[in-house]
């Protein structure tokens, strides 16, 4: 009996075993099964719905503006008078008078500074005497020629003393003009040396300078490139003409001509430097300022793209083409000038060809896409640019 009860609890804990192990089982395949579903399912919902999104988006497509322009070459320059000099005493002294100011007027001519001329005016005193003293003695001397007293030489000596003494009245009469220190031609003064009235002066000091701004000149680096086609215009007969941009922005109303170019060029940063010539009638213009020369050049048939149409990777810039089946085509454009908001290209796109006004991101070459011809004016019409 005891071994018949043992024999049924075995077979008991053998069946309850085979059904705990059939329950894990099935539960362990139903959360696998459940978790694939889950993981498959919601990422092919979400690709659906992305690429019916691009399917339904249209692109802008334009081509590129094809114009006539004239856009301007900028260059920094330095304004210079043509007569600019340095006003110096020449002779030692104390300074006397002081009859002008800074950045005033004057005219040729007009009395800047005067220098006590006292003991200058002795010595011209004292060259006059001697004068008197040398005529008396050669008349003198003549007459005791005339009646053979002593020899015609001693006369003759007479004669040369008086030049020499009649010379350096001269001397002391220069001298003492060089007090009086003048204006050589019209201009601006210029800012005063370290002197002042009652200052003691030397010989050579300087007191300040002069500029004659009538007429300035303007200095402006060039690359030898624009030199050579400056250079082929010159020579036929073509005048060149520039603009003057004010630091303040505005440009100034009197145009320059170019009028000549340095001997060399600069072998450090290869440009040379020309001269352009600015009339100044209302005095606007003084010597060392700055600004920036605008030379005006054209352009023929300029091939014109917005700025955020390309892109650049590697320091070189890219535009996505768009063929009439709307396949986009990665291209690479050389920028041959570059302006506010556009680029003046030299190759890359011909003006028939379309190209994506707006890179997307999730754009990529060999994509196909919808879209729609924007009229190339219109794709650049708030842009600034300079046309003809």
């Amino acid at each position: 009996m005891l071994k018949l009860f043992k024999t049924l609890a075995l077979c008991s804990s053998a069946l309850l075993l085979v059904i705990s192990l059939s329950g894990c089982q099935i539960s362990s395949d139903s959360k696998d099964a459940a978790h694939a579903h889950s993981h498959v399912g919601k990422p092919f919902v979400k690709d659906a719905a992305s690429n019916e999104e691009e399917s339904n988006t249209v692109y802008q497509v334009s081509k590129p503006l094809v114009k006539d322009l004239t856009l301007n070459d900028e260059y920094v320059c330095q304004i210079r008078a043509i007569q600019h000099i340095e006003i110096r005493s020449l002779e030692k002294g104390y300074l006397q008078n002081v009859l002008v100011d800074e950045g005033q007027t004057v005219h040729k001519g007009q009395l800047l500074f005067q220098i006590k001329p006292n003991v200058y005016e002795a010595d011209v005193q004292k060259s006059e005497a001697e004068v008197e003293l040398s005529k008396i003695e050669l008349q003198n001397n003549q007459a005791l020629v005339d009646k053979d007293i002593i020899s015609s030489t001693e006369a003759a000596m007479s004669a040369a003393k008086l030049a020499k003494v009649q010379a350096e009245l001269e001397l002391a009469k220069t001298h003492l003009g060089f007090t009086e220190i003048r204006a050589p031609f019209d201009g601006l003064i210029g800012r005063f040396g370290d002197v002042r009235l009652g200052s003691l002066l030397e010989e050579n000091q300087l007191l300040t300078t002069l500029s004659d701004t009538h007429r300035l000149w303007v200095y402006f680096n060039v690359p030898e490139s624009v030199y050579l086609d400056y250079m082929k215009k010159t020579r036929s007969g073509v005048s060149q003409t520039v603009q003057l941009e004010l630091a303040n922005k505005e440009i100034y109303p009197e145009p320059g001509t170019i009028e000549t170019i340095q001997s060399d060029f600069n072998n450090t940063s290869g440009n040379i430097a020309f001269r352009a010539v600015f009339n100044n009638p209302k005095g606007l213009l003084r010597y060392g300022q700055t600004g920036t020369i605008l030379w005006p050049k054209k352009v023929n048939q300029a091939v014109i793209v917005p700025q955020k149409s390309t892109f650049e990777v590697l320091d070189k810039r890219f535009i996505y083409v768009v063929d009439k089946d709307g396949v986009i085509h990665e291209r690479e454009v050389k920028v041959a000038r570059e302006e506010p908001n556009v680029y003046i290209l030299s190759s890359g796109i011909t003006p028939d060809e379309m190209y994506l006004l707006e890179r997307q991101n999730k754009l990529d070459k060999g994509d196909k896409i919808s879209y729609k011809l924007i009229d190339p004016k219109i794709a650049v019409e708030n842009l600034k640019l300079y046309a003809e």
